[in-house]
């Protein structure tokens, strides 16, 4: 297993080793003691797949308080998935990272509590696997709007396809910073 930084502090690029052959391939997606060593926690309770067509866009979402963190990886297609800083007070304060995930690669992205989620879907369909550190609480989540132009996140689209509460989210600057995670320096 390779492990590298994506740009933004504890976002990590996992890239699981792939035994493949004549018959196909195998992967581990999960490890508590070598993913906890590479630094993702070694605790999840709830794990989520998402099925989605071409030219969907979800997100960007997070929750606070109980914040997710989130290690995500393709089970079927490929996408291009984004981590978004957005705890209030970080140097990396509304920069994002992204990265293509797919069945092929086998690579996963590791997003920690404070961090916006979105994909985009480049295949014909994809099959998006996550496992989360907090369970999902809908009083607690926040969206943000995916084209925030104060983000500037690259997408390879112009137009997706999205749900009305993607369509309607907010930009960042019109969020209370209240209502926004709060970096912690430290450890």
């Amino acid at each position: 297993m390779k492990v590298s930084e994506s740009g933004l502090p504890g976002v990590l690029v996992i890239e699981p080793k792939i035994h493949s052959d004549n018959r196909g391939y195998f992967l581990e997606t999960f490890n508590a003691e070598r993913y906890l060593s590479a630094g993702v926690p070694d605790y999840f309770v709830q794990d989520n797949l998402s099925f989605s067509k071409a030219n969907v866009l979800r997100g960007l979402h997070l929750q606070h308080p109980n914040g997710q963190g989130k290690l995500v990886y393709v089970v079927e297609g490929e996408i291009f998935d984004v981590a978004v800083d957005l705890r209030d007070g970080s140097p990396g304060f509304a920069r994002w990272a992204g990265e293509i995930l797919s069945a092929a690669n086998g690579l996963q992205l590791y997003i920690p509590e404070g961090f916006a989620h979105g994909f985009y879907v480049l295949s014909e369909t994809a099959r998006v696997a996550y496992k989360c550190t907090a369970v999902f609480d809908a009083a607690a989540e926040l969206t943000v709007r995916w084209d925030d132009p104060d983000i500037g996140i690259v997408w390879p689209v112009r137009d997706p396809l999205l749900s009305k509460k993607d369509a309607a989210a907010p930009l960042l600057r019109d969020i209370e910073p209240g209502r926004l995670p709060k970096f912690r320096a430290g450890p």
